[in-house]
C-alpha cells in the first residue's frame, strides 16, 4: 500500500474514532489492499467489495450496510496492522 493510501484510511479511521462528521471515504483499491492482507479476496467488482464488507462487518459485530465507513476502516486496518505483526515475527 501507498504510503498516501496509509495516510488515507488512518485518517478516516481516527476520524471515526475521534467523531469527525462524514469523513471521506476511503479508497476502494486500499480497502481492498487491506482485505488481501487478512486473506480475504474482495473481488474485483464493486458489488463483490460491498459483499466482502458486509462479511468482514458480520464476523465483528459492526452493521452490517456493506459501507467501508469509519468504524469498518478502522476494524480493518488494525486486523491488518495485527496480521503483518504476526507475519514479520
Amino acid at each position: 500500500m501507498s504510503a498516501r493510501g496509509l495516510l488515507s484510511v488512518v485518517g478516516t479511521a481516527v476520524g471515526g474514532v475521534i467523531g469527525w462528521n462524514a469523513p471521506p471515504p476511503p479508497d476502494p483499491e486500499c480497502v481492498r489492499e487491506l482485505f488481501a492482507e487478512l486473506g480475504m479476496v474482495p473481488g474485483d467488482t464493486d458489488e463483490e467489495l460491498t459483499r466482502t464488507v458486509r462479511l468482514f462487518q458480520a464476523r465483528t459485530g459492526l452493521v452490517e450496510d456493506g459501507v467501508a465507513g469509519p468504524r469498518t476502516v478502522h476494524l480493518l486496518s488494525r486486523y491488518a496492522t495485527q496480521q503483518r505483526l504476526r507475519t514479520a515475527a
